[in-house]
């Protein structure tokens, strides 16, 4: 409906309007969308005062003239003009209702739309290091990379889901340190580094070490004292390396293979599967002309972005705003970790993507501006780079914070919350608030049965309405599945809910538009509340036969449109509570 009256909108603007351009500024700058009060009719437009701003015309006069073009639709029950300029539309009863029998004809497919046209879209979410597990605090990523991936699937975009491993790095050489040391620390008297890998975890993945890995080498390990932590725990890792090379790297092969497998056992019992993992150690070392992080350094010190200065490469990243000039390559000639994800960013596009969305800790803002240099610097448009910001998420038992430090090996798994609260209640908690800001996540709050749980009230709302419909066929031996008595005004007290699910897809539009799913919970919850003062109002088993059967109707509609939204979210709805 709201496609046919923008049609309509945009041959009034034809009429009034010479300059394409005006028309499209018009249309992009406006917005005609479901009202957000029933009062004020089904659908309301701001396009008048939009135009007239442009055009320099009166905004009332021009309301008058589209109410006139309006009014002529077969359709549209009143037009009126309200406030500056806003013109409100009533549609007739019956195609008002027809919503009820379209989202039941549609099913799952209900909010979708072909908005994303198509467009190839990488998501890199989460990619934290693999040197121990998922904490509560990866979670929070997780949830919303996912959760805008299967928004922008469901708007027509082509979505493909990425971990970027991060396997190239001295982290990996300081876990294998510490599951070597852990394997041998009775034979050095129970020495460890400050700044080794702890807990559990590190010990399990000795246990599972194949017997064959010699470690007798390294007991004979001759400890380097040092009072800074960075120079000794750099101190053990050259002197395991030197002592039995050959084991050394079986073990740090083994012990990140075990520590990613371990991420993505727990991605999946969160419901987040990525289609690529990604590793660093492919875009190979800056000494091969052949790799990839030599070929972009190369190509931008080739094409006057990268100079040489104090003996290392640096990159020029003033097109971006930048405060400095960003080190590609030291002096000692080993590449930095910003070279690596240059080149990381250069071979994303080079995969053909037409929009690239990075899932970063708030903590990553300042890296932004590097990064699209890079990009600019290498021929391309930064304004393919999305990064989105995601605030850290502090966890609360029982009144206290939970710690989450990988290395003191204090920290509360996201396989923890999981086996705790659930999948679908943690994702719900995550996602409920916008992604850049902070979050409180209430363990108890988020177990509870209460109206203040937000997860239980919405899910609540799903499982009343299949419990109504479990009723109804108990007391009736068939359903007869139409919506008469609300199509003919019979019965009315459904109006409020049929509103509020034809908001659906622009709900979704938005979500997708902005990449914020919290507007779908937002809506969710303004849905459910309707849902539920409804039920408290009206005895639906208690109506008459045909009153139930539309009521039933449009609560099946309502139904649905909670389950469609859940699942954009990743979270099953409950059939039962």
């Amino acid at each position: 409906m709201i496609d046919e009256i923008n049609k309509e909108i945009e041959k009034f603007l034809s009429s009034i309007v010479n300059n394409k351009k005006n028309i499209s500024s018009i249309i992009k700058k406006s917005s005609t969308s479901i009202s957000d009060d029933l009062k004020k009719g089904h659908i309301t437009s701001n396009v008048c005062m939009v135009a007239a701003s442009i055009l320099k015309l009166n905004p009332k006069n021009l309301a008058e003239d589209l109410k006139t073009r309006l009014e002529k639709i077969d359709k549209f029950a009143n037009v009126e003009v309200a406030g500056p300029g806003f013109v409100n539309i009533s549609l007739n009863r019956e195609d008002f209702v027809s919503t009820i029998e379209f989202i039941n004809k549609n099913k799952d497919s209900f909010g979708s739309s072909a908005i994303g046209k198509k467009n190839k879209v990488q998501i890199e979410f989460v990619s934290a290091n693999p040197t121990g597990p998922l904490h509560v605090g990866h979670g929070r990523g997780a949830a919303y990379g996912d959760a805008i991936g299967r928004i922008l699937e469901s708007t027509g975009s082509i979505v493909e889901k990425e971990y970027y491993v991060n396997d190239a790095g001295r982290q990996i050489d300081i876990l294998t340190a510490s599951v070597i040391l852990r394997l041998i620390k009775n034979d050095i008297s129970n020495y460890f580094p400050a700044n080794g890998y702890k807990g559990e975890y590190i010990d399990e993945i000795g246990k599972k070490l194949d017997k064959k890995v010699k470690i007798q080498d390294f007991k004979s390990l001759s400890i380097k004292s040092s009072e800074d932590p960075e120079e000794e725990i750099d101190n053990i890792i050259h002197e395991l390396e030197k002592l039995n090379n050959n084991s050394w790297n079986l073990i740090k092969k083994f012990s990140l293979k075990e520590i990613v497998k371990s991420i993505e056992d727990d991605l999946k019992a969160f419901n987040v599967n990525f289609d690529k993992w990604f590793y660093e150690s492919s875009l190979g070392k800056i000494g091969d002309d052949s790799s990839d992080i030599a070929l972009s350094v190369n190509k931008l010190i080739k094409d006057g972005h990268a100079y040489e200065k104090d003996k290392a490469i640096w990159l020029n990243t003033d097109i971006s705003g930048d405060d400095k000039h960003r080190v590609l390559v030291r002096d000692n000639g080993k590449a930095t970790y910003f070279a690596s994800d240059v080149a990381y960013h250069k071979n994303k596009i080079d995969r053909g993507f037409d929009k690239l969305i990075n899932v970063w800790g708030a903590d990553h803002h300042g890296y932004i501006k590097r990064i699209e240099a890079s990009i600019e610097n290498l021929g391309s448009n930064k304004n393919k780079l999305a990064v989105k910001l995601v605030q850290f998420a502090n966890l609360f038992k029982d009144g206290k914070k939970v710690k989450m430090s990988t290395r003191s090996g204090e920290f509360f798994t996201l396989k923890n919350l999981i086996e705790d609260i659930g999948s679908d209640a943690a994702r719900f908690y995550y996602l409920s608030k916008q992604a850049d800001q902070h979050l409180d996540f209430d363990l108890d709050l988020a177990k509870s049965d209460s109206k203040e749980n937000i997860f239980y009230y919405i899910q609540y709302a799903h499982a009343r309405i299949v419990s109504l419909e479990e009723k109804a066929l108990d007391k009736f031996s068939e359903i007869k599945r139409n919506i008469k008595n609300i199509s003919s005004g019979d019965y009315k007290e459904c109006d409020n809910l049929i509103h509020e699910i034809s908001k659906f897809p622009d709900i979704v539009n938005k979500s997708a538009n902005t990449l914020q799913p919290h507007v779908i919970i937002y809506y969710l919850k303004d849905l459910s509340q309707l849902f539920h003062s409804f039920y408290n109002d009206n005895h639906v088993l208690s109506e008459s036969e045909e009153n139930m059967q539309s009521i039933l109707e449009c609560l099946i509609a309502v139904k649905q449109v909670i389950s469609n939204g859940l699942n954009l979210l990743g979270i099953t709805p409950m059939q039962k509570m």
